[in-house]
């Protein structure tokens, strides 16, 4: 495993991390489903412990993951593992209870708590706002900010991060919140993050943030492991169920931008984990990626993506086929 170190937050983490989203199971959130479906806990511990044997350190979570399911997991896992050596990071902001809106510093403040509880741990390393919803005209994002850092201050989170979905989002918030790591989506099948006038790793190496790229396999789109002629089909409470690209036309288009890749660096599923991580992680030197997993071989699968990187012809390769640029 190689390792890198988050800009200036100072947070050494393995360059393939976990995601910890699937392993919390189907969930909904205001009528949608927000969730994964097909995980077992005793199958998510055990991965959870052969990604330490395999040296990943870094485990993300979520209050919103499974309603607090995968953060309780994790603090299974924390009992049998040194807390010291394990970089643990969190969110808040989309499951709000019964505050008007979840980025209310009280409700900041009392999720933090459930959260360290569920953990069974009394610090974050790492804590992120999960969005950039702050209520209407950023009501709470002022005093939002503040409680992040009077927590810091506490010793309760370690490292204050910002997750979006937007480049200006980015830009209005995090001038307010100051994060030291961004969390952002990204893969090989293009990015608005990477463009000239929206290049968020630029903006992010300028000032030395550290970077944590989700979905860098695109949720197995990037693998080429569904068959187009038998579409999966997923349970209740499952994100993936209301996403077309899992639909045959959309495989099989999936399918032909991937040819030249399968050409180039090989057919089978492992080596186009290695391509799609290693494309993602090739952005950034302040970067890891946190591909989700399920059980222990899924676990294996993204480690062996570790310390094979591309060179700067092969991303460029990889770029042009997916992206067509």
């Amino acid at each position: 495993m190689e390792y890198r170190v988050l800009g200036r937050s100072g947070l050494r983490v393995s360059e393939v991390s976990l995601g910890c989203w699937a392993i919390g199971g189907p969930s909904w959130r205001d009528g949608e489903a927000v969730g994964w479906t097909g995980h077992d806990n005793n199958a998510s511990l055990a991965g959870l412990k052969r990604a330490f044997e395999l040296g990943i350190n870094h485990f993300d979570t979520a209050d919103v993951y499974g309603d607090g399911h995968s953060e309780r997991v994790i603090g299974r896992f924390l009992k049998e593992v040194p807390r010291e050596e394990i970089v643990i990071a969190s969110k808040v902001g989309w499951f709000r209870g019964t505050a008007p809106n979840a980025m209310q510093p009280l409700h900041i403040r009392h999720q933090l708590e459930q959260t360290l509880l569920n953990l069974s741990t009394d610090y974050l390393d790492l804590h992120y706002f999960h969005n950039t919803n702050f209520g209407p005209d950023d009501l709470y994002l002022e005093e939002a900010a503040d409680t992040m850092r009077q927590l810091q201050k506490e010793g309760k989170v370690r490292v204050i991060g910002q997750s979006g979905y937007g480049y200006g989002d980015f830009m209005r918030v995090c001038p307010i919140t100051r994060p030291d790591v961004l969390q952002f989506h990204y893969n090989a099948f293009g990015s608005p993050f990477d463009q000239p006038d929206t290049n968020l790793f630029k903006w992010a190496d300028e000032r030395e943030l550290g970077i944590v790229l989700f979905g860098p396999l695109s949720q197995g789109l990037l693998l080429d492991k569904f068959e187009p002629e038998h579409p999966p089909r997923f349970g209740e409470g499952d994100i993936r169920a209301s996403n077309a690209a899992y639909t045959k036309e959309r495989l099989l288009e999936i399918r032909r931008r991937l040819g030249p890749v399968k050409e180039r660096f090989g057919g089978e599923v492992q080596d186009l984990v290695r391509v799609a991580i290693q494309y993602a992680l090739a952005q950034s030197p302040h970067a890891c990626v946190i591909p989700g997993f399920k059980n222990a071989q899924q676990v294996e699968s993204n480690a062996r993506g570790a310390g094979n990187p591309l060179n700067a012809e092969e991303a460029t390769f990889v770029r042009g086929v997916l992206q067509g640029a």
